[in-house]
């Protein structure tokens, strides 16, 4: 909040003095930033509904079952859930404002979040190679367009990572900086609960007869 005195009119005695109070919220980038989940959150909820209506409708293709390597999958899960692990060890050491120790933490996670983004694209160029690409069928079509969006989201997560590591590098933890790792920490955290989702929804129950 901030607080302005208005200008005396001229001629005007002293005590005609008023204050005009002008708010503005402490932090507009998180209240966007809020705005902009829920309106990512809307974005998943309908490829998650797009892919309850066709995630059954095989034309005569694959299963789930016959394509999803559920090893495989719980692996590259435990890595991006691992990942939302050490970006909150990065949070703690912002709050003590320890440059080095936050840099070490967001590499660890930019680590495992590429990782995850590696087994995603293997499981895919697997997927094609075997001739079950996107145009197989409705079920492949859902599928690769619900994960590969997740995978998307990962990606640019890692670029903005990076991009903040640079920042701090040069600039240190200034209240801007720690302000923009504060929002990819939402981020961060809001995929991995998109990816529970996807865990179980997809794949966990795409594996049932």
């Amino acid at each position: 909040m901030t607080e302005a005195t208005a200008p005396l009119p001229a001629g005007a005695a002293a005590s005609s003095r008023y204050y005009v109070r002008e708010f503005h919220p402490e932090h507009p980038t998180l209240l966007g930033f809020w705005i902009y989940l829920m309106s990512d959150t809307l974005v998943f909820a309908c490829l998650f509904a797009c892919y309850g209506v066709l995630g059954r409708s095989y034309g005569g293709g694959p299963t789930g079952a016959d394509v999803f390597d559920l090893p495989i999958v719980a692996l590259n899960t435990a890595l991006l859930l691992l990942s939302s692990i050490t970006y909150g060890f990065a949070v703690l050491q912002i709050q003590r404002d320890a440059r080095g120790g936050t840099l070490l933490w967001l590499a660890l996670t930019g680590i495992l979040g590429a990782a995850f983004v590696g087994i995603e694209l293997h499981e895919f160029a697997q997927l094609i190679a075997e001739g079950n690409g996107p145009q197989r069928s409705a079920f492949l079509s859902s599928f690769f367009t619900l994960v590969g969006t997740h995978g998307l989201h990962v990606s640019f997560g890692i670029v903005w990572l990076v991009t903040l590591m640079i920042q701090v590098v040069r600039h240190g933890l200034i209240p801007a900086n720690k302000r923009r790792l504060l929002c990819l920490s939402m981020f961060w955290h809001f995929l991995d609960l998109v990816w529970i989702g996807v865990f179980t929804f997809v794949y966990l129950m795409g594996v049932l007869p």
